[in-house]
């Protein structure tokens, strides 16, 4: 008897895109900048992301286009935090010393500093003229669209 083998990789349909926002803005200024400029109602959620048993928390904010069928998410992929360091100094006295610790949503875009994840089911999305609308905007130094297909901490972009 012959055995069938599926693969739960191969029923994976990304209905989805996902730009990346090179930004040095408060992830509030930029909410705002893209609510102006591309016509959204971007909204913070009550709850930010938290990863890593709340190692690291990151601003997310949100906006379901119900005409559209489009839910937009806008997130930082950087979280810095400040930490006890873990250091033996051997005096008699002990200092606090504290370290800035660096926490990246997609580890293999450390350089990326908001994510902004289009979820539409009618993939009905013009992707290259929101990016040309982001780049127009004074404040953003770059954006581009990242292959979701390549990425592979893909479960931290599930926002549910």
């Amino acid at each position: 008897m012959a055995l069938h083998k599926l693969l739960v990789d191969d029923f994976y349909d990304a209905s989805y895109s996902l730009l990346a926002i090179h930004c040095r803005l408060e992830d509030y200024r930029l909410a705002y900048l893209l609510n102006k400029h591309l016509g959204l109602n971007l909204k913070r959620k009550a709850q930010d992301l938290d990863y890593k048993y709340f190692a690291s928390s990151y601003a997310i904010y949100e906006w379901e286009n119900e005409t559209q069928y489009t839910t937009w998410n806008l997130v930082a992929n950087i979280c810095k935090k400040e930490e006890d360091a873990l250091q033996s100094t051997g005096s008699l006295f002990s200092q606090q010393n504290k370290v800035l610790k660096t926490y990246n949503l997609l580890p293999e875009f450390k350089n990326v500093d908001y994510l902004v994840k289009v979820s539409n089911e009618t993939l009905l999305f013009n992707e290259k003229h929101t990016l040309n609308k982001i780049q127009k905007i004074p404040q953003v130094i770059t954006a581009y669209s990242i292959d979701v297909t390549k990425i592979k901490s893909k479960d931290n972009l599930i926002f549910n």
